[in-house]
């Protein structure tokens, strides 16, 4: 392969470009330096800067060969069509088969944004303008406007047609002070470093990708999944997506202009991924946690977060890479992870439908366990359960906010005591109600020492005076609020209502700070042990944890101290207790509320285990009807594809396009390779007892991608011929002063040349 369109020097083997692309994908590190490095010491040749210059060259040269060869091997199989492989994305979730049970969810998937594929912004250095803020300088990246082949990427224009809209349904879950990216003021500010901040991919419940967006100069803007959601459930119909912020997300698309009748019309949901969900409010779980949704199975909508763990390899080799050779390496490397590693664990013991199944029949053995829960709670009947959840949901919704009468009163009691202590005098400072006694003094010295007390006594006086004013208008003003006749006094029954409701909040404060650092303790703990996390970074948060657990014991005490000054006295915490919540239900139920719920069962540990256990054993049961209908389609997909390019291969050598045929054969090797992995894995399965699914190839449902390719034999399948000079190429004439458009045109043509020396080196070998 040459390394430049012109009279080239140097030649770079097609080998050595393959070796380099399949080290690249399965270790995404590993960038062109590194390598040309290597080859360097194999050769016993010093580096030179320009050679990883060079090898960038040929490799994208190489990778653009690939992309025309598979995009002819796409319209040799009638599978170029718009969204083609949006609508063949995965084979367990959208191939059809007849026959098979009508699914309330028929697809499911999972949206979430990472900002580790960021990309830096070369520009110069920033500008001091006249109102004495800065801007950026120009720019100093190259234009480059290639695009890159493929459908993985929603073009920016069209993202950018979804931008927020003014107003948004306000959100009252209390979620939005959990979450950074509900935050508008904290993700629409641009990042001066970088250009593309990160991308944002949708996937479906078995990790293959949809469709991925760039986050530009931003955080996760409402823009980006608005996008996401008219153009996915617009090509696949109904669709539910997981979102770490799908509470907040499904109010903006039920008021969302556009949106908002395409969701309706194609059944449209955001839920919350199990992951993410022990950060939302117990209420916002009740409603959008995938384990009280009826119909979901036990899908736990963090595939994002799977994918995310192995994309990030990625970062090291475009953080400094142009717009072009960053989107290169990301779509690259999606198709890779799609076709080599999500394809091949679609069956495999260790991930997807093998085990989903074996979970699914391990919580089903649980049944048992649920009994005995039951016959110790006195439960008679599974359906209390929901009768439980229900209460749970309507308490909850009695601490969401709090009435504005009662907000009222505890302000006016407030200013109440305030004035009480602004009445107070204490007798240094005054010795009568308004008068300030003259003391003779003896000496001059004396006098002023007098004077200056005097006046230190007069001014305080005139403070209390002023303190007592403002304390006093604030309660009429309240009073007028409240149309209250008669002030309340001490020991009254208002004062003393009021008195306890004051110091019910206090408590619910201390209970929410003890909350919020608790779940920061999670998410460092889980950060901490996560693979990939430098030692630098371990050790900065092992010390934050170790300041976290001082502040999470103090927050402890301040909250006991609470518990026991409310009337009656509210359960204390120990820091064992503490360290095991794992979600907020512990937390949020104790809530003070306006009824008294510590003598319900579901307010009891052992209540609320046995209804999580049930609603466990409900998505269970869906889950299995769900796998056992997907495993039917993938093991029907598996027959049929490769039936179907069996038979088109053989028609493209009927034709006399061998070398086309052999780029089919090449793809259907490509999953070809794992049909006898996934078959016994799922004949194991099948022999597993409890397994109640059919491993028997059906009849498929989707006509059009199977359906017999008709090709008109007039058009030209092959590549390019490279028998025709340079000199025959059509080039129009360009003006004078017309230099861009000459450029463009050089640049166009580059490829082409490329290609046609390619041809004829590889002639000439041949020859000698």
């Amino acid at each position: 392969m040459p390394v430049a369109p012109y009279f080239p020097t140097v030649v770079i083997t097609i080998r050595t470009l393959e070796v380099f692309r399949a080290m690249h994908l399965r270790c995404p590190c590993l960038g062109i330096q590194a390598f040309v490095r290597a080859l360097c010491n194999i050769h016993s040749v010093a580096p030179r800067p320009w050679l990883g210059a060079q090898f960038s060259v040929a490799f994208d040269v190489y990778l653009a060969i690939l992309a025309q060869v598979d995009k002819h091997v796409q319209v040799a199989l009638g599978r170029d069509a718009p969204d083609w492989c949006l609508k063949n994305a995965c084979q367990a979730c959208l191939y059809k088969v007849e026959g098979e049970p009508h699914l309330r969810f028929a697809f499911m998937g999972t949206i979430d944004g990472n900002n580790s594929l960021s990309r830096f912004f070369l520009h110069e250095r920033e500008v001091s303008l006249a109102d004495g803020t800065s801007a950026l300088g120009t720019s100093r990246e190259l234009r480059d406007n290639r695009v890159v082949p493929g459908d993985y990427y929603l073009p920016r224009e069209e993202v950018d047609k979804w931008s927020k809209e003014e107003e948004e349904e306000e959100d009252d879950s209390g979620c939005a002070d959990r979450w950074q990216n509900m935050k508008e003021e904290v993700t629409a500010c641009s990042y001066g470093m970088y250009d593309e901040t990160g991308f944002f991919p949708a996937l479906c419940r078995h990790g293959f990708v949809l469709k991925v967006v760039d986050m530009v100069r931003s955080g996760e803007l409402s823009k980006y999944p608005p996008s996401l959601t008219a153009h996915i459930p617009n090509v696949l119909g109904e669709v539910v997506l997981a979102y770490d912020i799908g509470c907040k997300f499904k109010k903006l698309v039920k008021v969302h202009p556009l949106l908002k009748e395409l969701a309706t019309n194609k059944n449209f949901r955001a839920l919350v991924g199990a992951f993410h969900g022990h950060r939302h409010g117990r209420l916002c779980g009740l409603e959008n946690l995938m384990t009280y949704v009826e119909g979901m199975g036990l899908e736990a909508g963090e595939g994002c977060e799977i994918f995310f763990s192995k994309s990030n390899a990625l970062a090291s080799t475009t953080r400094y890479a142009s717009r072009f050779h960053r989107q290169q390496a990301i779509m690259t490397y999606l198709k890779h992870v799609d076709t080599f590693e999500t394809y091949c664990s679609l069956s495999l013991l260790a991930s997807l439908l093998c085990s989903k199944y074996r979970r699914a029949l391990e919580i089903k053995a649980t049944y048992g366990s649920l009994r005995t829960a039951m016959q110790d709670l006195g439960v008679e009947s599974q359906d209390i359960f929901e009768t439980w959840r229900a209460k749970e949901k309507a308490h909850l919704l009695t601490l969401s906010k709090e009435p504005a009468e009662e907000t009222l009163e505890m302000e006016y009691y407030q200013k109440l005591v305030n004035l009480k202590e602004a009445d107070y005098i204490p007798s240094s400072t005054f010795i009568g109600r308004h008068c300030v006694p003259f003391i003779p003094a003896e000496t001059d010295d004396g006098y002023a020492e007098a004077v200056k007390a005097t006046c230190q006594i007069e001014t305080q006086q005139r403070h209390t005076l002023e303190l007592q004013a403002r304390a006093l208008a604030a309660v009429q003003e309240l009073e007028v609020r409240l149309a209250v006749t008669t002030r309340w006094m001490p020991g009254g029954e208002k004062w003393t209502a009021v008195a306890k409701m004051v110091g019910k909040r206090r408590y619910q404060r201390a209970l929410d700070h003890l909350q919020g650092l608790i779940i920061a303790r999670m998410f460092e703990l889980a950060k901490c042990n996560m693979s990939g996390t430098g030692y630098k970074l371990r050790k900065h948060i092992t010390k934050s944890l170790q300041a976290r657990s001082k502040a999470v014991k103090a927050a402890i005490a301040r909250y006991n101290e609470a518990a026991e000054a409310m009337t009656p006295p509210k359960p204390t915490l120990n820091w064992e207790e503490v360290m095991e919540y794992a979600f907020l239900v512990d937390l949020d139920l104790l809530h003070e509320g306006r009824e008294d719920i510590r003598g319900e069962l579901w307010a009891q540990p052992a209540g609320r285990a046995a209804m999580d256990q049930h609603f466990k054993l409900l998505r269970a049961d869906k889950e299995i009807i769900r796998l056992n209908v997907e495993i039917h389609c993938f093991i029907t997909y598996m027959v049929d594809e490769e039936a179907f390019i069996i038979r088109e291969e053989g028609h493209l050598r009927e034709e006399g396009m061998a070398e086309l045929a052999h780029q089919v054969c090449l793809v259907r090797m490509e999953h070809a390779r794992f049909t006898p992995i996934h078959m016994s894995q799922l004949v194991k399965l099948s022999k597993v007892p409890g397994f109640t699914g059919n491993i028997l190839a059906g009849t498929s449902l989707c006509r059009n991608c199977h359906t017999p390719v008709t090709r008109d034999r007039d058009v030209e399948m092959r590549l390019p011929s490279p028998s025709h000079p340079l000199e025959d190429v059509g080039v129009a004439p360009v003006a004078d002063g017309d230099e861009s458009d000459d450029e463009d045109g050089t640049l166009a043509d580059a490829p082409m040349n490329i290609l046609q020396m390619s041809g004829d080196n590889a002639a000439d070998t041949e020859e000698r």
